[in-house]
């Protein structure tokens, strides 16, 4: 029987970049570097600002990231081949649970009544009756951030909830979370689902107000991941046990006081990272009502293909619907704990 080392095998990567968008559930990366969690591990880690994740995806099938900040469906919908050419895909860590909003514009909520409330389905009958009513005029105009993101799938679950057909009664369109606010601001859409900071910024700039969010939809689900390639995972086995040791850590230290998560939400603003879109927040609140957004704590990071059914569940039937057959199989690859737990000696 072999002895445990008393030192993990080094990293066989010294230098890496990691890709990120330009959101609050991208705090442990952020936290990781700047509070020298990456570099206790011997890692030299760049933060890579993406600001869609159409980008940031083809970066990383293409090498040009080690790995990056992904949304929750991403490593199943890019390992299938939905998108864009099949590549796969892991998700040894979660990042995030929780955190999305939808917002719709102030002058919607007025006209419809929609206003948010401890039951999602009543902010979306306001907007179905008012929709089905003789004075909506046209189908308003809905943002989500990518196809295959649980923004995407929690606003067409939320519209059902107050009959209203997404694909007739609605126009859904994707807009990287960035652009959200702006857009709403200027009537190019009239709502959207994003993850934080977007929605809480529309409403501290008076464009949009929160009619649902979704921890009410999906609680506890994963919303953010850490995304690296199949192929990069089994050559730089050392790099990746490295970097999830380092995301455990800056977990650790963002979950250990209130003073950390005020220094944490210092770095997120600074120009490189969040910038002017976090001014409106004083601290990086874990758990804070109504939006329940999980950025640390001991049991967040480990991801589980339990935990990712809520999601793969829409996949699965667009993909059968394509002619597509799907293997579980795959399921169970992308979101195994098993490089979290050896890293962590969970």
């Amino acid at each position: 029987m072999s002895h445990p080392q008393h030192h993990a095998a080094s990293p066989e990567l010294e230098r890496l970049t990691l890709g990120f968008v330009p959101l609050l559930d991208a705090a442990l990366l952020i936290v990781a570097r700047e509070q020298g969690c990456f570099a206790a591990q011997g890692l030299e880690v760049s933060l890579s600002r993406e600001n869609a994740w159409s980008t940031l995806r083809d970066k990383v099938a293409a090498g040009l990231l080690d790995g990056a900040q992904m949304l929750a469906p991403m490593p199943l919908a890019m390992s299938l081949g939905l998108g864009r050419a099949p590549c796969e895909t892991l998700a040894p860590t979660l990042l995030s649970r929780n955190g999305n909003t939808i917002t719709l514009s102030t002058s919607l909520c007025q006209a419809s009544g929609a206003a948010l409330a401890t039951d999602p389905g009543t902010s979306a009958l306001a907007l179905g009756d008012w929709l089905r009513g003789p004075g909506s005029g046209k189908r308003p105009r809905l943002a989500m951030v990518y196809p295959y993101s649980c923004q995407h799938y929690q606003l067409r679950e939320w519209l059902t909830l107050g009959d209203i057909a997404p694909d007739r009664d609605v126009e859904l369109v994707a807009l990287p979370p960035p652009r959200m606010v702006e857009a709403l601001r200027n009537g190019q859409i009239d709502g959207f689902c994003a993850g934080e900071p977007w929605g809480t910024l529309a409403r501290h700039c008076g464009a949009g107000q929160l009619v649902a969010t979704g921890a009410q939809l999906w609680q506890d689900h994963p919303e953010k991941v850490l995304g690296v390639t199949r192929s990069w995972a089994q050559r730089y086995p050392a790099t990746l046990a490295a970097l999830l040791r380092a995301l455990a850590t800056a977990s650790e230290w963002l979950a250990a006081s209130p003073d950390h998560r005020r220094q944490a939400r210092e770095w997120l603003a600074l120009p490189p990272y969040l910038d002017r879109s976090i001014r409106h927040l004083e601290t990086l609140d874990n758990d804070a009502a109504p939006i329940h957004q999980h950025l640390c704590g001991a049991d967040m990071l480990r991801p589980t293909p339990q935990a990712a059914l809520h999601f793969a569940a829409p996949i699965v039937s667009q993909l059968e619907a394509q002619g597509g057959r799907f293997d579980p199989a795959l399921l169970a690859a992308c979101y195994s704990p098993v490089h979290f737990d050896a890293a962590t000696h969970h």
